[in-house]
């Protein structure tokens, strides 16, 4: 952060010295193993938001946990670029960007119903950018999100209903998960 204006402190020395600063959330988003047994009761954070891949060692956690640290782990806090990538596959297989066969229609539905409303809106207008369909850009995000938020709501629930920590749950949903598909195909593990 060094030179960023918005700063309050910097460091160059040890930039690991922030995560012991009094917090609401860490987001640990660079290096594996930088929350660990040696530094995780010194953490002063009510949610740890993992952005790295692996930040977080086991026993770290269960040390957060006793002290009623929230733990939301990369598979799931970091899964939007696998996400993204998963969107870019699904165009790539049908040769056609998201929206590209609806984007019209959307548009003429949203002039309908302003027509409905009695307003007849002029192409000039600066109002008619809100009208247009959505972007590629747009149906991404909303997918991201819906995705995204699904897989939150269904993996805390069950983190609730299994009296489990976050990561112990997308573990035990996956491998339940797999588990059914196999079943389903008539394969048994």
């Amino acid at each position: 952060m060094k030179g960023f204006s918005g700063a309050t402190e910097e460091t160059t020395l040890d930039p690991t010295e922030f995560m012991t600063k009094p917090c609401d959330i860490l987001v640990p988003a660079a290096k594996e193993c930088a929350i660990n047994q040696e530094n995780a009761l010194e953490l002063d954070c009510k949610v740890i938001v993992e952005g790295a891949n692996g930040p977080t060692t086991f026993r770290a956690e269960t040390l957060l946990g006793e002290k009623g640290v929230i733990v939301v782990p990369d598979m799931l806090a970091n899964g939007g670029g696998v996400t993204c990538s998963y969107f870019e596959w699904l165009k790539n297989l049908d040769h056609v960007a998201p929206g590209r066969m609806t984007k019209k229609y959307q548009e003429k539905q949203n002039m309908k119903i302003l027509e409905t409303m009695g307003y007849k809106m002029p192409k000039s207008s600066p109002h008619m950018k809100n009208l247009m369909g959505a972007k590629e850009i747009d149906i991404v995000y909303s997918g991201l999100e819906e995705i995204m938020n699904e897989a939150t709501d269904e993996h805390w629930e069950y983190a609730v209903e299994h009296n489990l920590n976050f990561r112990d749950a997308c573990f035990g949903k996956s491998i339940k998960k797999i588990h059914t598909h196999f079943e389903q195909s008539g394969l048994m593990i």
